[in-house]
């Protein structure tokens, strides 16, 4: 199957720390988080697809000028051509990153041969994901995703988007140590940004207890590898 890509980045120095990355935005995502900054990647099917083979000839043009494409999302383990498309890629001699919510665990192991590089989100303590997803079982999903990132040994970090009314301080805390208990050794919050987000009482409560920064002083010291972005 053919991947559906909802929009391409050129040039990235943010989404794969340390490399100069294209980033393909694989359309559709079985998830529906109230803070989504790419809410128009949600459907299956978006209004300003690009060709899979117009993104492979874009890709052929930059062989030696990037060092790798990052496959974002949306969610790209929602797509069975993602398999496919990587091994395209990886082809052209491009190093690959992925972004994921580890929500399809059978088809994330699959791609991780092929995978040097995951960022991988976990969005709340695993008990409590449909509170963020909407969605039953989703920490089930979650928390078998990133065993099987654990297990694989690919370099990786894990992230948790934090908004006020979805995670309280101590559960972020709590989070973080059953997150290092479990292995993780990198390890970064970030700050909800109202760019892109549809949910307007998400937007207009963002006001936190106390700084990310404040609480990321208690959490360093769990991990290898520790940052907060605000």
């Amino acid at each position: 199957m053919t991947l559906r890509v909802g929009g391409l980045t050129p040039l990235s120095t943010t989404d794969w720390p340390g490399m100069l990355a294209a980033v393909v935005f694989c359309q559709g995502c079985p998830w529906r988080c109230g803070y989504c900054h790419n809410p128009g990647l949600i459907p299956a099917r978006g209004d300003n697809e690009t060709p899979w083979e117009e993104v492979l000839a874009f890709l052929r043009r930059r062989q030696g000028l990037l060092d790798g494409v990052v496959f974002s999302g949306g969610e790209p383990t929602a797509q069975a051509g993602l398999l496919d498309a990587m091994r395209e890629v990886r082809a052209l001699g491009f190093k690959i990153g992925l972004h994921s919510g580890g929500m399809v665990p059978q088809r994330l192991a699959a791609v991780l041969p092929l995978v040097d590089w995951v960022g991988l989100d976990v969005k709340a303590p695993f008990a409590d994901y449909p509170r963020v997803t909407g969605v039953a079982g989703s920490g089930e999903r979650a928390h078998a995703g990133l065993l099987e990132v654990l297990a694989s040994g690919v370099a990786h970090e894990v992230r948790t988007t934090v908004h006020p009314a979805l995670l309280a301080d101590a559960e972020v805390v709590g989070l973080a140590h059953d997150l290092a208990a479990r292995g993780v050794k990198h390890y970064v919050i970030q700050a909800f940004r109202s760019q892109g987000c549809q949910d307007a009482a998400l937007c207009q409560n963002a006001t936190r207890e106390r700084p990310l920064q404040d609480m990321g002083g208690e959490l360093a010291g769990l991990f290898g590898g520790f940052s907060v972005r605000a």
